[in-house]
């Protein structure tokens, strides 16, 4: 139970940290990433130390895939994800409104530029590249455990920054699904790619870092 309680609490720092910094300091696109980045530093080195820091559905999918987690755990990890994520936009759209902003804008992702499949296909190349590094740094034979939550931070901050105008860089189902949910709109309605993309792009990082830890 500790696990599923690390979490939700590390996925709530992550969307609440990062989705606030989008609608209430009202941040520019380096700010975003940090903001996200750095959320995910923090909660690598606190809850992390509990759960082992997923705080995201693709990469437990990746780890169960590479079994470093049992199937049962993974799905306890993957609700207790979407849980979080809920809860922190809940308190964001709480705030919002307090301030008598739009409570449609809750730091949602979505896509409105470019087509679905260049969207998909911009989420599972970042998830992947994410979802690898994380392997690699956290890997028996690779890893870094003092420096991997750093590592895994920075590697999120700069992979939002170059997708934020294309799909809002998401990587993170859980992530994705607490904003739109509550916002509505047109992230509902695509959050099918943010649902798809990662999962694909973690599946392949999990297949590439089995090439690489053999």
């Amino acid at each position: 139970m500790q696990n599923y309680v690390a979490e939700f609490f590390g996925t709530f720092m992550l969307v609440f940290l990062g989705t606030a910094t989008v609608v209430i300091a009202k941040g520019n696109v380096l700010a975003i990433g940090l903001a996200f980045g750095l959320a995910i530093t923090i909660s690598a080195y606190s809850f992390g130390a509990v759960s082992g820091g997923h705080f995201n559905p693709a990469v437990t999918t990746a780890m169960w895939l590479n079994k470093k987690i049992e199937g049962a755990d993974a799905i306890g990890y993957i609700i207790s994800q979407f849980i979080g994520a809920l809860v922190a936009s809940g308190f964001v759209k709480y705030f919002v409104s307090a301030l008598g902003q739009d409570t449609t804008a809750l730091g949602q992702t979505d896509f409105t530029k470019i087509s679905s499949f260049t969207a998909l296909i911009v989420e599972c190349l970042a998830t992947f590249l994410f979802v690898l590094i994380i392997l690699l740094v956290t890997s028996d034979r690779f890893g870094n455990g003092m420096m991997a939550g750093l590592i895994i931070g920075i590697t999120l901050a700069f992979l939002i920054i170059v997708c934020l105008n294309l799909t809002g860089g998401s990587l993170n189902p859980a992530r994705s699904f607490g904003p739109a949910l509550l916002a509505g709109g047109s992230a509902i309605s695509h959050y099918w790619v943010y649902l798809l993309a990662p999962e694909i792009g973690a599946v392949l990082a999990a297949y590439c870092a089995r090439f690489f830890d053999k």
